[in-house]
């Protein structure tokens, strides 16, 4: 069994993209979510809106997950026309590239740490520093972490964190974030203007919600799950914290395509630049990645991962109100 250095070595094979495969990925995901929206505004029936509707906020997510890759260097990094493509979806995701790669490429190299993690990533106290804490921060830790707020995604993480936040904070570095609302809400008001209102909340907005939720969900259970390990930066590694702070999505086959594969979690921490559609296949060939602990969108899977709050560094695990005697 390897670990450590070893293992992300044993994996830089795999990290070599096949171009037709990146291109025809990529290519065909665009294909569906544009067909799937132009298919949804047209529509006559309200219930074939809400279907069609289903549809385009799976292909945003996937099509988001490919951008993630396309941000890591994983797939096309010297294309223009992919830049263009994925520049484009950034703003209309409200991602923009440059909080969405300073943001994700921080919680790659602190995901884990249990004072730093925080940072492009959902925010973890301990139990003793959660205590101390004012009301009004504990009531601000737990909105932040609460159910209805992440299943709110693209309110809270996309509109809010990703765009409107990164431009207040820093509108030097991040006037891209402008640009995104501007697009994003420009093409809601000309979806609007054009074909109604019902037209704009079935086929533009509940497609966005969509994969909002399920993008953050996702995101807050690959590192918020029962048996995840946080630690302080002196005892912190960067392959543990692949293995051991990032779980593995089980999901049907038509969910892990939708999803691009990125419930194999553990795998994409350990080695980035391993394209998302050879992850299956690493998972296959190292079985040291097949002992990850795993979840799942279940329902009882997604309460256990909701169910968890503070870190209690005496249990050295995540634990929930109740057990906390906190309720």
């Amino acid at each position: 069994m390897k670990e450590g250095k070893d293992l992300i070595l044993a994996t830089k094979k795999f990290a070599v993209e096949d171009k037709k495969r990146s291109w025809f990925h990529t290519i065909t995901a665009f294909v569906l979510l544009i067909s799937s929206f132009v298919a949804g505004v047209l529509a006559d029936n309200t219930f074939v809106k809400i279907g069609i509707g289903l549809l385009s906020g799976l292909s945003i997510t996937r099509v988001f997950v490919i951008y993630h890759d396309y941000l890591h260097k994983a797939i096309l990094p010297t294309s223009k026309l992919a830049y263009f493509m994925f520049y484009v979806f950034g703003l209309f995701k409200l991602a923009p590239f440059s909080i969405w790669k300073r943001s994700h490429d921080y919680h790659h190299k602190h995901n884990s740490k249990l004072y730093t993690s925080s940072i492009g990533s959902f925010p973890i106290v301990t139990l003793e520093k959660f205590k101390k804490a004012p009301k009004s921060e504990q009531r601000k830790y737990l909105f932040i972490r609460h159910p209805i707020t992440i299943s709110l995604g693209y309110i809270f993480a996309f509109v809010y964190g990703m765009s409107i936040k990164s431009l207040i904070a820093s509108p030097s570095k991040h006037w891209d974030s402008a640009l995104a609302l501007t697009f994003h809400f420009g093409l809601a008001f000309l979806v609007y203007y054009n074909f109604g209102f019902e037209t704009v909340m079935l086929s533009y907005f509940f497609p966005v919600f969509i994969s909002g939720g399920l993008g953050s969900y996702l995101f807050y259970a690959q590192h918020n799950f029962p048996g995840v390990v946080f630690k302080e930066k002196e005892d912190w590694s960067y392959s543990e914290a692949a293995l051991k702070s990032s779980s593995m999505m089980v999901m049907n086959p038509v969910m892990q395509w939708f999803t691009a594969n990125i419930g194999f979690h553990q795998i994409h921490h350990m080695n980035a630049k391993i394209p998302f559609y050879k992850l299956p296949e690493v998972y296959n060939e190292f079985k040291e990645f097949q002992t990850a602990t795993k979840t799942s969108l279940m329902p009882w899977d997604i309460w256990a991962c909701f169910r968890l709050k503070v870190w209690d560094t005496e249990r050295g695990q995540m634990i929930g109100l109740k057990e906390a005697g906190l309720r």
